[in-house]
């Protein structure tokens, strides 16, 4: 058994919603970070003889836009394109130990494109709550080109630059509660 096997023991976990999130962040303009969290999502690990797997799946609509003008634009087939593609997946493919790092590798599905992506990886000491369940936490983060998976729209500033960055954060941080 390798070291990645050995961080968590046998068995099937799953998100505890409450202690995760799913969100993104993409430079605005040249000046800030725009960011949105995932109200829906569903995420599992899964710790066999065989390795480690991971999955999740975010329903695109779920999309925290806190701007009701802007909502529909990122709802829209310019960005996540929701009523042709209602999820964002993942499945990973490996978790290797690189060094003293830890790497995910996986294929993302958003807007109907897949590609591979690879995540540095944080996977924390499993606990025991209060009530008896046994936790652990893993922690994704990645950059993606929004271009990559058709997210093309742009619109050029007066005075040079974009509105909107092509790298993409993506940060997952999941809090896993041991299926009894």
């Amino acid at each position: 058994m390798s070291v990645v096997e050995q961080l968590v023991p046998a068995g099937t976990w799953n998100a505890d919603k409450l202690h995760s999130s799913v969100r993104f962040e993409v430079q605005h303009m040249g000046a800030s970070m725009f960011g949105a969290s995932f109200r829906d999502y569903e995420a599992s690990l899964v710790s066999a003889p065989e390795g480690l797997a991971l999955r999740g799946t975010v329903r695109a609509e779920s999309c925290d836009v806190q701007d009701d003008q802007l909502r529909p634009h990122v709802m829209s087939p310019e960005f996540l394109d929701v009523e042709r593609h209602p999820e964002l997946t993942f499945r990973s493919t490996a978790f290797r130990q690189d060094g003293s790092d830890l790497v995910v590798e996986g294929e993302l599905t958003i807007a109907g494109t897949t590609r591979q992506v690879v995540a540095p990886a944080r996977v924390g000491q499993p606990v025991e709550d209060p009530f008896g369940n046994e936790r652990v936490a893993v922690a994704l983060e990645t950059v993606v080109d929004r271009t990559d998976f058709g997210l093309g729209w742009q619109m050029d500033l007066p005075r040079g630059g974009v509105v909107l960055a092509n790298e993409v954060k993506l940060v997952v941080s999941l809090e896993l509660i041991k299926e009894a």
